[in-house]
């Protein structure tokens, strides 16, 4: 470490610096259980601490990595001996609501969820959801660009953020806590900070946009015959519902019947000999005409064949259910142990051509490779879990490739949601071009031309 403990502990107090086994008994992430390697972990109370360990840190060039809820999947928290983490577990208030102008103010370290019911108490939502709801924090939904379930109707977290705060890495504080929706003079400057994973600034406050309250909350799960009528279901949903189509999650059979077949974790509401099932929410704030306007919907797409059977939720008991199976991630951990897991999107219609060729690779390589596809069809966003038997580096490069590579071709990403970190740096040129990724570099250079904010991760 090449700051002082004692200048960091005269900026946050004694008990907020902690070293040995205060940090090593902390997990870097939830997947791997992995053990925090950092120096020390600051914890801040404020944005002024924030800046002020920053420029303790600038003056002596020590890097830094932030953390949050530490849901990442991408190794972007990690932190070698020689770095000090700044977690923001301390920062959770939320400072102010406004009813009128839709807006909520809060610090970054807050859960998601809690920024969730604080919406709710006074007659309001934050739309983003996703399954870390409970863990994940608002900064990090920031600075990952999270997406989740309800992306087809609301956006992704991008879209819900009008103003922010940050620390640069001198320790500057940039504070844009724009309340508007039109404010158009000069540069976004918040645009900088969204989804560039802590490598720019360090994000301490938001400004979020809240939207009405959707009370009634219609949820199917339906089984599709093929791919084609999958495709089909999710354009006549779309037209059928309108605006009010929240979420189309599709489970390919492989997942469905894991988690609830195979490993008994579920029961599973429809027969497990579907190609494909789907999740459809329909959100809206009349209960009744919702209802109607959703059976309709259902009993139009039975009638075209585009699915073969339906179970609707009847309360909020039977929806949880079906949610429960699509957001059962220790489920596919457990069942498929070791795995890799991956975060792609692509379009929509190259989608099955896609998994067939990477089930066909996968088997002729591995005859015992398994693999298990879900995501959110609706937004082009797929998650894929392969299990080929080991875990060693050299198995990972292997399926990484297999997985990675056809996305060049198809136009598509290989982070649609959970950035790029450590794990997906050696893939950027896959999906980003020459030009832009020597654009990234000069943005990084010219904000934090010392490297210290997360260094190494998205750009080498």
């Amino acid at each position: 470490m090449q700051i002082t403990l004692e200048a960091l502990r005269a900026i946050v107090g004694p008990s907020h610096v902690l070293t040995g086994d205060d940090v090593h008994s902390r997990r870097v992430d939830w997947m791997t259980g992995a053990p925090c390697q950092a120096g020390a972990i600051v914890r801040p109370a404020n944005t002024e601490q924030v800046a002020a360990v920053m420029k303790a840190c600038h003056a002596v060039e020590q890097t830094v990595v932030t953390h949050g809820g530490l849901t990442g999947l991408v190794h972007g928290a990690e932190a070698s001996p020689d770095e000090l983490v700044i977690s923001l577990e301390r920062m959770t208030a939320i400072e102010a609501i406004d009813q009128v102008g839709g807006t909520l103010t809060v610090q970054a370290g807050t859960p998601l969820q809690r920024v969730q019911e604080a919406a709710r108490e006074v007659g309001l939502q934050f739309p983003l959801d996703l399954g870390a709801r409970g863990s994940c924090t608002i900064g990090g939904n920031i600075a990952t660009n999270a997406g989740g379930v309800r992306v087809i109707r609301y956006g992704m977290m991008r879209q819900q953020v009008l103003g922010l705060e940050a620390v640069m890495a001198n320790g500057r504080v940039i504070s844009s806590m724009n309340r508007m929706l039109k404010n158009n003079a000069g540069f976004d400057l918040k645009q900088l900070f969204i989804g560039s994973e802590g490598t720019l600034g360090i994000v301490t406050r938001a400004v979020l946009r809240l939207q009405p309250p959707t009370p009634s909350e219609q949820t199917a799960l339906v089984a599709c015959p093929s791919f084609e009528a999958l495709t089909g279901l999710l354009s006549q949903m779309g037209k059928a519902l309108g605006g009010s189509l929240g979420a189309f999650e599709v489970m390919w059979q492989n997942h469905y019947r894991l988690l609830t077949e195979t490993l008994g974790r579920h029961t599973p509401p429809i027969a497990p000999e579907h190609p494909f099932y789907v999740i459809i929410e329909c959100l809206g704030s009349d209960d009744e005409r919702n209802a109607i306007q959703f059976r309709e919907a259902l009993e139009s797409a039975l009638e075209n064949e585009v699915i073969v059977d339906a179970v609707i939720a009847q309360s909020h008991t039977q929806r949880d259910g079906l949610w429960a199976i699509r957001e059962d991630i220790e489920g596919l951990i457990k069942g498929l142990a070791p795995l890799f897991t991956f975060d792609v999107s692509l379009p929509i219609a190259d989608m099955q051509r896609y998994i067939d060729a990477l089930e066909a690779q996968l088997a002729q390589r591995w005859p015992d490779a398994r693999l298990v596809v879900f995501g959110h069809l609706g937004d082009g966003n797929l998650h894929i879990s392969v299990s080929a038997g080991s875990d060693d580096v050299a198995v990972r490069r292997e399926v990484e490739a297999m997985v990675y590579q056809p996305l060049a071709v198809l136009g598509g990403s290989v982070s649609a949601e959970h950035g790029i970190g450590l794990e997906k740096r050696p893939w950027l040129s896959t999906c980003r071009s020459t030009d832009e990724i020597e654009l990234m570099q000069s943005l990084k250079q010219a904000l934090d031309p010392y490297q210290l904010l997360n260094r190494g991760k998205i750009l080498s």
